[in-house]
C-alpha cells in the first residue's frame, strides 16, 4: 500500500470517527421524509411514483385534485405500505381540503431539506445559523428552465437584487479560519447560465456568448463592487462548451482580466473533464489572475445517459461510479499541483474522495486554509461538522427559491440520495464499512457488477458501439455540441454554395436525358439564387421510363433479397459519407436549419438499413403450418412499376424512404421528387447509381406533376403509386388509380400519406417547462412545414393564462433568420406560392380570431413568414380546420378534458397529436381516445423516428400505412403460398424446415 493511500485512510478514519460522535441520519430532517426515502430506496417502483408524484405536487392547487394524484400514483402499489396508501387515500377523499394541504405541507417540508429559503430574506436565517457553525455559503437562484427572454430578463434582475440583499446582510461578516481570506469572499453566488437566455443552441455558441455577455456584466461589475464571489455553474452536457468559452471570454476582457473572485465548475463524470480542465489551466496562465474551480461528480448523469443513447451518441459521462470517482482524484490532482493559478474547491459528500484531497494537499505542501470544500445544503450534516472541527474551510451550496421553480433541483437531490451507488446512503442507510468505503474506485472498476465498459467513441461523438448479431440500429444524429461538427457543417456549405446553379439530367435506364425545359431550383432565403437547373421530364420521358422499368423488372424481380439489401447499406454508406454535404444542401434548397437538415439525411440513412434489415426478416419463404405430408410455404412477390412521388419538406427522408421500400422488395422505379427540391433528388439518384443500381431498375423522373406526373399516375403500366404530400393531390391519385385502364395488368396499389392538423393538449398539471418548449419546437420548427406540425394548441382553461403567457413570451424569443447560420429555429417557407397563401390564411385569422401574437422583425428578404399566434379560436373556424403548412399557431381553450379530445378529434385528419400531462389516469384516456396515427405523450409531437415510431395517419391523412415500421414493405408486395404434396406411397418427412430458400427461378 502506498504513502498516499496509507494517509487517506487515517484521514477517512478520522473525520468517520468525528461523523460518529454526532450521529444523525442520512436525511437531516427526520419524520414524513425519512420514511419515504427509506421506502424509495427498498422498492424502485414506489420511488419512481413517489418522485413523479412530488414532481407535479407544486402544480396542483386544490386538495381534490392533490388527492386524486395520489391515488393515481400509488393505487398500484403491492409492497407493504399499499394498504396504509390506499386507507388513507380513500380518508382523504372525504375532507380532500385538509388531506390536500396535510400532502402539500409533508412535501414541502421535503424540498425545504434542500432549498434554504424561499426568497433572499429568508435565506438570512439559515446563513446566519451557519455562519455561527463555521460554515460559509454559495446562493443559488432556482429557476434553471427559461422558455423565453423576459423569464431570462427576470432571472439576471433576481441575481441583482440576491446580490444586493447579501452585500448588505453580510456586511461586517468575516470568513471563519482568519487565513488567506482574500481568496475566498464571503459573499459567493452561483449563477445557472441557461437561465440567462433562452435561446442556447449547441451548434452555435458563439449566439449564446453575445447574448449572455451583457447580461452577466451588470452581474459581475455589482459583485466585484461588493467584493463578492460570482461562480458560473455547469449544467448539462449540451451547454458545457459554451459555458467555459462564456467565462473564458468574459474574463479576458480588460474590465474584468485581472478579477481573481471567479470561478467555474468542473464535472468529474465527463469523460472530456481532464481535457477541460488542461485548457483552462493554459488559459489561466495566460490570464494571469487567479480563478476558481469548483469540483464536482455531476448531477445530471441520468439525463446525460438517457438523452445519449436515444440519439445514438456516445455517451458523455462514465457509466460506473467508480470511474467517476478515479476521474475526481485525477482532477484534483492537477488542481492542487496548480494551486497557483486555480483556488480549488472540492465538491463532494465521498469522504474517500475528501479524505483524498487533504492527503494530497499535505504531500504536495499546500496549506489546508488555500482550498475549501463545498458540500449541499441538507446532505451530510456529520461530514461539515467534521471538517470544521478538523480546521478546514466549508462552504454550503445553498439553492433559494420557490417550489416550483426548484422541483428540478429537488427531484435531482432525491435521485442522488437514493442512487444504489451513492456515498451517503452506504455510510448512513446501508451501514458500509469504513475500509470499504475508503477503498481506491481504481481497484473497484475492474471488480464492479457488471466489469468495467469502455465505450467507443469517435472524435465527433457518435458512438462506435454497436449490438452483436444482425440488429438494426438507427444512426446517431449529428450532434453539434461538438466544435469539430459545427465547423464541418460549415465546411460544408461553404463547399457547396460555389456548386450551386449547376444543370442535372434526368437518368432513364441508366442515361443521362437533356430535355429543352429545365426546373429551376431557388433558395428560399434568397430567391435570386438558383440552386440548381433541372431537366423537366415530359410525356415522352414518361413513356421512356416507364418502358425502362418494365424491362429491367423481369431480372430485378428475380434478384436475390440479400443483394438488394445490399444495395441500400451501400447507399446508407454513401450518404454517412456526404452527410455534411447533403445537409448543406439543404439548407441552401429547402430552407432547412442545421439540426432539421441532419435530421433528415439521418431518416435517409435509417430509411436504408432498416427496410433492409426488415426485408430479411420476410425475405425467406415461411412455413404456414406443419402438417405432416404437405409443406405449405408463404413468400411474397414485388407488384411491379412503381411511380414514387414525394415532398420537399422532408426532401432526402420521405423520398429515399419510398425509394427503398420499393427497390427492397423487388419492385422497379420511378422517382419523382417535388419541384422545389429537385436537386436533392438528383444527389439520391447520384448516391444509388454510386451504390450500383442495374440501369432501369430506378429512374430520375423531375417534372409538373399536373402533367407527366398526371400521365404516370393513370399509366396502365404503372403498378404501384406511393405518394406524400398534401390532401388535394392526393385525393385526386387515389381516385385515378381506381380507375382501371385499357390493357392494364394490376390493380393498381396506392400508399398514400397526406397532411394533418395536428392537436397538442395541455393538461391543467402539465409540467409548462416542457409543454412550453415543447410546443413552440413543434409548431414553429422547420417553420411549420412538417406534416406533423402542431397547428392547434388546446389549452384547460385552468392553467390558461398562466400558459398562454408563457408561450406568447417564448414565442417572440426565437431566432428567426437564414438557416445558414448556426441556431436558427425558424427559416423561410418554401416557395413565393406558399409565402403567399400562407398569408392570405393570416388575414383570414385576423377576422375569425384574435391575433395574439406575430413576429415583427423577420429578414425582408426571401419568403419569410412571421411566426404567428392566434387566441380565441372556435374550433370550426378555417384557421383551426385547414392545414396552413406554416408558422401559424391556433390555440383554443377548453373547460375540461372531454372538451379537449371533442376538439382535437373534430378534424377531418387523424396523422399526429400531442398530450401534456402528469395525470397517469389522463394519461391513459388520451392513449385511448385521441384519434390520431401517432399519438405523443409528453414531448413534441414532430421528430419520428425510423423503427422506433412508426409514421402515418387515417382518416384525411393517410390510408393507414407506417413508414419506418415493421409491416410497411407488405404494402408494396403480393403474398403468395406455394403448397406441395410430399407424401410419397404412404411415406412422408417427419420435419419440415421453417423457411427455405427464395423461389427464384433458373439462374
Amino acid at each position: 500500500m502506498g504513502a498516499l493511500q496509507t494517509e487517506i485512510e487515517r484521514r477517512g478514519e478520522r473525520i468517520f470517527d468525528l461523523v460518529d460522535r454526532h450521529p444523525e441520519s442520512l436525511f437531516s430532517k427526520a419524520g414524513f421524509y425519512q420514511r419515504m426515502m427509506a421506502l424509495s430506496m427498498r422498492d424502485e417502483h414506489f420511488k419512481v411514483q413517489l418522485f413523479r408524484f412530488v414532481d407535479v405536487l407544486a402544480s396542483l392547487h386544490r386538495g381534490t385534485d392533490i388527492v386524486q394524484h395520489l391515488d393515481e400514483y400509488f393505487a398500484d402499489m403491492r409492497n407493504g405500505y399499499a394498504p396504509l396508501i390506499r386507507t388513507f387515500a380513500r380518508g382523504a377523499r372525504i375532507v380532500p381540503w385538509i388531506s390536500g394541504q396535510l400532502l402539500r405541507w409533508n412535501v414541502s417540508g421535503m424540498a425545504r431539506q434542500f432549498i434554504a429559503g424561499r426568497n433572499p430574506k429568508d435565506v438570512m436565517k439559515m446563513l446566519r445559523k451557519r455562519r455561527s457553525q463555521g460554515i460559509g455559503f454559495t446562493v443559488d437562484l432556482l429557476g434553471e428552465a427559461v422558455v423565453s427572454e423576459q423569464e431570462a430578463n427576470e432571472y439576471a434582475s433576481r441575481c441583482l437584487e440576491l446580490l444586493d440583499h447579501l452585500g448588505r446582510e453580510t456586511r461586517g461578516w468575516t470568513d471563519p479560519l482568519g487565513k488567506n481570506t482574500e481568496l475566498f469572499p464571503v459573499v459567493n453566488l452561483s449563477v445557472k447560465i441557461s437561465a440567462l437566455y433562452s435561446q442556447m443552441n449547441p451548434a452555435d455558441p458563439a449566439d449564446s456568448i453575445i447574448h449572455l455577455a451583457p447580461k452577466l456584466r451588470p452581474i459581475l461589475r455589482r459583485a466585484r463592487d461588493l467584493g463578492a464571489f460570482v461562480n458560473f455553474d455547469m449544467e448539462g452536457y449540451a451547454h458545457k462548451n459554451a459555458t467555459l468559452e462564456l467565462f473564458r471570454t468574459l474574463f479576458t476582457e480588460t474590465e474584468f482580466r485581472d478579477w481573481p473572485h471567479v470561478g467555474i465548475v468542473i464535472q468529474a463524470y465527463l469523460r472530456d473533464a481532464e481535457n477541460d480542465l488542461l485548457d483552462l489551466l493554459d488559459w489561466g496562465r495566460a490570464r494571469g489572475t487567479r480563478f476558481a474551480v469548483r469540483l464536482v461528480k455531476g448531477a445530471y448523469w441520468d439525463f446525460e445517459k438517457i438523452k445519449s443513447r436515444q440519439n445514438g451518441w456516445a455517451c458523455p459521462v462514465f457509466l460506473q461510479k467508480p470511474e467517476s470517482d478515479l476521474n475526481f482524484e485525477l482532477l484534483t490532482r492537477i488542481l492542487l499541483e496548480n494551486e497557483s493559478t486555480i483556488t480549488a474547491a472540492f465538491g463532494s459528500h465521498n469522504v474517500r474522495s475528501i479524505a483524498h484531497a487533504q492527503a494530497l494537499a499535505e504531500q504536495l505542501g499546500i496549506d489546508r486554509t488555500r482550498f475549501e470544500f463545498q458540500l449541499l445544503y441538507g446532505m451530510a450534516g456529520p461530514v461539515k461538522r467534521a471538517l470544521v472541527e478538523m480546521g478546514y474551510r466549508v462552504r454550503e451550496y445553498c439553492p433559494v427559491g420557490e417550489l416550483l421553480p426548484g422541483m428540478s433541483y429537488l427531484v435531482r437531490r432525491l435521485l442522488e440520495n437514493t442512487s444504489n451507488e451513492g456515498f451517503l446512503r452506504a455510510k448512513f442507510s446501508e451501514k458500509v464499512s469504513e475500509d470499504e468505503l475508503l477503498r481506491n474506485p481504481a481497484d473497484l472498476i475492474s471488480q464492479g457488477p457488471n466489469g468495467a465498459r469502455h465505450v467507443e467513441v469517435s472524435s465527433d461523438g457518435a458512438s462506435l458501439d454497436t449490438p452483436a448479431g444482425d440488429t438494426y440500429e438507427n444512426a446517431p444524429l449529428v450532434n453539434f455540441v461538438y466544435e469539430q461538427n459545427q465547423d464541418r457543417m460549415q465546411e460544408a456549405l461553404a463547399r457547396v454554395r460555389p456548386q450551386l446553379g449547376q444543370k442535372y439530367p434526368l437518368v432513364i435506364n441508366g442515361e443521362r436525358v437533356w430535355t429543352d425545359k429545365t426546373i429551376a431550383s431557388i433558395n428560399p432565403s434568397s430567391p435570386d439564387d438558383v440552386v440548381g437547373h433541372v431537366a423537366e421530364a415530359g410525356i415522352p420521358e414518361a413513356e421512356r421510363a416507364v418502358k425502362a422499368a418494365r424491362d429491367a423488372f423481369e431480372k430485378w424481380s428475380r434478384t436475390s433479397f440479400e443483394t438488394r439489401c445490399r444495395l441500400l447499406e451501400r447507399a446508407a454508406d454513401i450518404m454517412h459519407r456526404r452527410r455534411f454535404e447533403l445537409s448543406a444542401l439543404e439548407v441552401f434548397e429547402v430552407g432547412k436549419a442545421w439540426a432539421e437538415a441532419d435530421g433528415d439525411i439521418r431518416e435517409a440513412m435509417d430509411f436504408c438499413r432498416f427496410y433492409a434489415h426488415q426485408m430479411r426478416l420476410i425475405g425467406r419463404p415461411r412455413l404456414t403450418q406443419h402438417v405432416l405430408g404437405e409443406e405449405s410455404y408463404q413468400h411474397y412477390w414485388p407488384r411491379g412499376v412503381a411511380m414514387i412521388i414525394a415532398p420537399w419538406n422532408f426532401p432526402m427522408a420521405i423520398l429515399c424512404g419510398m425509394t427503398t421500400a420499393a427497390l427492397v422488395t423487388g419492385n422497379t422505379v420511378i422517382m419523382k421528387p417535388a419541384e422545389q427540391s429537385a436537386v436533392i433528388g438528383a444527389m439520391l439518384m447520384e448516391i444509388f447509381e454510386e451504390a450500383g443500381v442495374p440501369p432501369g431498375v430506378l429512374n430520375y423522373l423531375p417534372g409538373k406533376g399536373s402533367v407527366m406526373g398526371a400521365h404516370l399516375v393513370d399509366h396502365k403500366d404503372i403498378d404501384l403509386i406511393a405518394f406524400t404530400g398534401s390532401r388535394e393531390v392526393g385525393l385526386r391519385i387515389w381516385e385515378s388509380a381506381g380507375k382501371t385502364r385499357e390493357g392494364q395488368r394490376e390493380l393498381k396499389r396506392v400508399i398514400c400519406e397526406m397532411g394533418g392538423k395536428n392537436a397538442v393538449i395541455i393538461d391543467a398539471d402539465a409540467d409548462l417547462d416542457e409543454a412550453i418548449v415543447d410546443t413552440i419546437y413543434s409548431a414553429f420548427g422547420y417553420q411549420g412545414q412538417k406534416c406533423s406540425a402542431c397547428s392547434r394548441l388546446i389549452i384547460l382553461e385552468e392553467i390558461y393564462p398562466r400558459a398562454i403567457e408563457r408561450l406568447l413570451n417564448a414565442a417572440a424569443s426565437l431566432r428567426v433568420g437564414n438557416p445558414e447560420e448556426p441556431g436558427i429555429t425558424v427559416g423561410p417557407v418554401i416557395d413565393r406560392t406558399a409565402h403567399k397563401r400562407i398569408l392570405e390564411y393570416i388575414d383570414i385569422g385576423k377576422n375569425e380570431s384574435r391575433l395574439a401574437f406575430q413576429r415583427a422583425d423577420v429578414p425582408q428578404k426571401g419568403f419569410f413568414i412571421p411566426p404567428t399566434i392566434f387566441t380565441s379560436v372556435s374550433p370550426k373556424t378555417r384557421i383551426a380546420c385547414e392545414e396552413i403548412f406554416g408558422p401559424v399557431l391556433s390555440v383554443m381553450k377548453a373547460r375540461d378534458l372531454d372538451e379537449a379530445f371533442e376538439i382535437a378529434n373534430s378534424t377531418e385528419f387523424a396523422l399526429t397529436a400531442g398530450f401534456f400531462s402528469r395525470s397517469p389516469a389522463n394519461i391513459e384516456r388520451a392513449k385511448a381516445e385521441i384519434v390520431a396515427g401517432n399519438v405523443y405523450v409528453n414531448r413534441s409531437c414532430t421528430g419520428a423516428v425510423v423503427g422506433r415510431h412508426p409514421f402515418g395517419g387515417f382518416k384525411m391523412s393517410g390510408g393507414g400505412t407506417k413508414a419506418g415500421g415493421a409491416d410497411y414493405l407488405l404494402q408494396f408486395v403480393v403474398p403468395r403460398v406455394v403448397t406441395e404434396n410430399i407424401t410419397r406411397h404412404g411415406f412422408a418427412p417427419e420435419t419440415t424446415p421453417l423457411y427455405r430458400d427464395e423461389f427464384l427461378g433458373p439462374r
